[in-house]
């Protein structure tokens, strides 16, 4: 014969609860800047920045709606942008 199960069903507070980190954990988790590639932001290598630089450009023509005609245009803009937070993350590094 079967056992009987005493305890009530867990409720959807108690599982999600349980699925939550604790408050302990993600404090001693130290966040690093990172970039697309990977790379701390000390040791980014050309390819990387170009890996920066396309994804940026890609978020550009998405908010414009893909419209052909200013692709050049996304990429010099992503390219000014990524730039000045890299030389804003080493201001004494010329870029």
């Amino acid at each position: 014969m079967a056992a009987r199960r005493s305890d009530p069903a867990p409720t959807i507070e108690a599982t999600e609860s349980a699925k939550a980190p604790s408050r302990r954990a993600t404090r001693r988790v130290k966040p690093r800047a990172k970039t697309n590639a990977g790379a701390t932001a000390e040791h980014v290598t050309e390819e990387s920045r170009r890996a920066m630089i396309a994804e940026a450009a890609y978020f550009h023509a998405e908010r414009r709606g893909f419209a052909p005609g200013n692709e050049t245009q996304d990429w010099l803009r992503a390219e000014a942008e990524i730039d000045a937070l890299l030389r804003a993350a080493h201001p004494g590094r010329p870029q």
